[in-house]
């Protein structure tokens, strides 16, 4: 009679054996999903944020180009090209001007970290004027459709920092740190916003006017 009991134990004993294997099983096919799972929304995110920076950088392009046909002046929008006069400082103001010479910046004194990493370049258009950096387009009458999809949160900004030039051979040490030159290059530095407004890029180039027929 205990032959028949035996057999009962042992077949007891291996459906035991087979649950717990298949719950492990199930645990690590589980434990694979949530990985796998986990990653691909991190790929996502990361070609969500790789996308949004790139709306960002071709802002900030934008932002350079519309300075530059600021300083220039375009066919029919001159923009403020009478400021920019080869030569001229006018218009120019410590910590950048206001009005008409909003963004026209004189450099930061001698030893002092340069405006453009001090200033405040994100300010809003509705920080009660606190802002000195000028809007995409505010002079120049171009245009930028923003805060829509994959458009930018809002426009980019940008700043033009004077700053004194020396041709190759001309002697410069007298004028080290100062202004006293007859020959200016533009230093421009713009800030571009990507779909979310805490993306953020911020390009910079230099830019120097030649008077009407001069040899560069």
């Amino acid at each position: 009679m205990r032959a028949p009991v035996r057999r009962r134990a042992v077949s007891v004993y291996m459906c035991g054996a087979t649950l717990v294997y298949v719950l492990c099983l199930l645990v690590v096919i589980l434990l694979l999903g949530v990985s796998a799972a986990r990653m691909a929304l991190q790929a996502e995110k990361a070609a969500r944020g790789a996308r949004d920076r790139h709306v960002a950088f071709q802002a900030a392009e934008e932002a350079l180009m519309d300075a530059q046909n600021d300083i220039e002046g375009l066919p029919g929008a001159p923009g403020r090209s009478g400021l920019f006069a080869p030569g001229s400082a006018a218009g120019f103001a410590q910590a950048c001007g206001q009005g008409d010479e909003l963004g026209l910046c004189l450099p930061a004194a001698k030893g002092a970290p340069a405006l453009w990493l001090t200033m405040e370049l994100d300010a809003a258009e509705s920080a009660g004027g606190a802002s000195r950096s000028v809007p995409y387009g505010q002079f120049t009458g171009a245009a930028m459709q923003t805060g829509q999809g994959l458009l930018p949160a809002r426009r980019p900004r940008y700043i033009i920092e004077l700053l004194p030039f020396h041709a190759p051979g001309e002697e410069a040490g007298t004028a080290a740190g100062s202004l006293a030159t007859e020959n200016y290059v533009y230093r421009i530095t713009a800030i571009g916003f990507g779909a979310q407004d805490g993306t953020q890029v911020v390009l910079q180039s230099y830019y120097r006017k030649q008077a009407a027929g001069a040899v560069p």
